[in-house]
């Protein structure tokens, strides 16, 4: 679980800058959060959240990356990565039922906890939260329809939709470049639906044209062409 953390306070006004959940809320459910807020840090590695356990809170990612996942058989598959700006837990504290999924942290990760009584209270109070809320889970499932519609497609095309997908929604930009989080193969290939032995291979094609590039010291994937990459992440 994670633990306190000494970091910078956040005013109620970034919570709209820092969070698109909250881009439409009203001041006073702004203040009303700030106030019952708790910051803490996720060393890489840690399990933020724990399948079957009961939701207490609803989580949104200040800095960092982390991995949605579900077991199967001895281990664990990779549904989903979230990064800045992202929020999560909110379904066990809506459907008031044990978590669906684990959360891991795949880098540091600085978090908000917001408890489920005042979550909830703010949705009831503030029609512009609830509102934002529905259109953020609404292109979720866009999202995911648009995975399942990219099934049968080339592993290539699909591992590009990833990373310009995750480039798009917390990549940071650096002059013409984005960057992301080095996300392991492994985790690429569950999210994308590919072999992992396909992984390497399309990365180093990818390279070769200049279209990215993996800084194992800084622990990033650079996408260097992105008009490219979009080009043929269209192709599905």
């Amino acid at each position: 679980m994670p633990s306190p953390a000494l970091s910078r306070p956040l005013k109620p006004e970034a919570f709209g800058e820092l969070f698109p959940l909250f881009k439409s809320a009203s001041p006073e459910t702004l203040k009303a959060v700030h106030e019952a807020t708790i910051i803490s840090d996720c060393p890489a590695g840690r399990t933020v959240l724990m399948e079957d356990s009961w939701g207490n809170a609803v989580y949104l990612i200040i800095s960092g990356w982390a991995k949605v996942r579900c077991q199967s058989g001895n281990g664990y598959v990779t549904l989903a990565i979230l990064g800045k700006g992202e929020f999560f837990g909110e379904m066990a504290v809506l459907n008031e039922s044990p978590r669906s999924t684990d959360v891991a942290a795949l880098s540091g990760v600085e978090l908000v906890s917001i408890p489920a009584q005042l979550f909830l209270k703010a949705l009831f109070n503030d029609p512009q939260l609830h509102h934002r809320l529905l259109q953020l889970m609404v292109q979720r499932l866009k999202h995911t329809q648009t995975r399942f519609q990219l099934r049968n497609k080339a592993p290539g095309i699909k591992l590009v939709y990833t990373l310009v997908g995750l480039a798009d929604a917390y990549g940071d930009v650096k002059g013409d470049a984005i960057e992301i989080f080095n996300i392991p193969e492994t985790d690429l290939a569950a999210i994308a639906d590919i072999p992992l032995p396909d992984v390497p291979k399309i990365i180093d094609k990818l390279t070769k044209r200049n279209w990215l590039t993996i800084d194992t010291h800084q622990n990033v994937i650079r996408l260097l062409d992105m008009k490219s990459l979009r080009h043929l992440s269209k192709l599905g």
